[in-house]
């Protein structure tokens, strides 16, 4: 399971052996099925969850109960209600998995100690958190400004795997379209 994470970590800041050894010792290994729950909507989020298999989506449920998807996690990627996390609040997202997955945690009280003793790490995350600022900023502005060709052309521009693995009625969902018009869409680049 380490192995993702250490290799995640290696493509960011170069840990030396010592620090490798020391960075498990603050994660706790999970399993989650398919269609199961890592977090709820009111509940406090008290991890950070690594992905190190499987695929992991963030929701909201709109007054219909719909689901309003705000994130896909894949191997290798980072999830959690952030706000939740660091201010310790009730969560407003739900966090659950699409197939079965295998995660890392980390509590937020062992997150500020793996920034303390293994400094490097802090810039790790700093890196993290400054990609997900400038990919929330361009998803925003495309939502926003783009239709709903574009909106597809984007998602399959940028997150290719994403097209292959997920269900259409839950990419429909994260870019705010109805399933009926991404069917549509994939007819029409079929065809082209």
């Amino acid at each position: 399971m380490f192995e993702i994470l250490i290799k995640h970590i290696g493509d960011k800041v170069e840990l030396n052996q010592k620090d490798l050894i020391l960075l498990k010792t603050f994660f706790t290994p999970k399993k989650l099925s398919r269609k199961a729950f890592l977090l709820r909507e009111g509940e406090t989020c008290n991890h950070l969850a690594f992905v190190s298999s499987g695929i992991l989506k963030s929701f909201v449920s709109d007054e219909k109960g719909q689901e309003r998807i705000n994130l896909f996690a894949f191997e290798g990627w980072w999830i959690s209600d952030f706000n939740s996390f660091i201010n310790r609040e009730k969560a407003l997202l739900n966090i659950s998995a699409i197939e079965n997955a295998e995660l890392l945690l980390i509590s937020f009280d062992d997150y500020e100690a793996l920034t303390l003793q293994i400094p490097l790490m802090d810039r790790y995350f700093r890196i993290l958190y400054q990609n997900s600022l400038v990919t929330k900023d361009r998803r925003l502005i495309i939502s926003n400004k783009s239709t709903a060709m574009e909106k597809y052309l984007s998602l399959v521009h940028h997150n290719p795997d994403m097209v292959k693995s997920i269900p259409h009625s839950l990419i429909a969902s994260y870019l705010g379209l109805s399933p009926e018009t991404v069917s549509r869409i994939r007819k029409k680049l079929l065809f082209q």
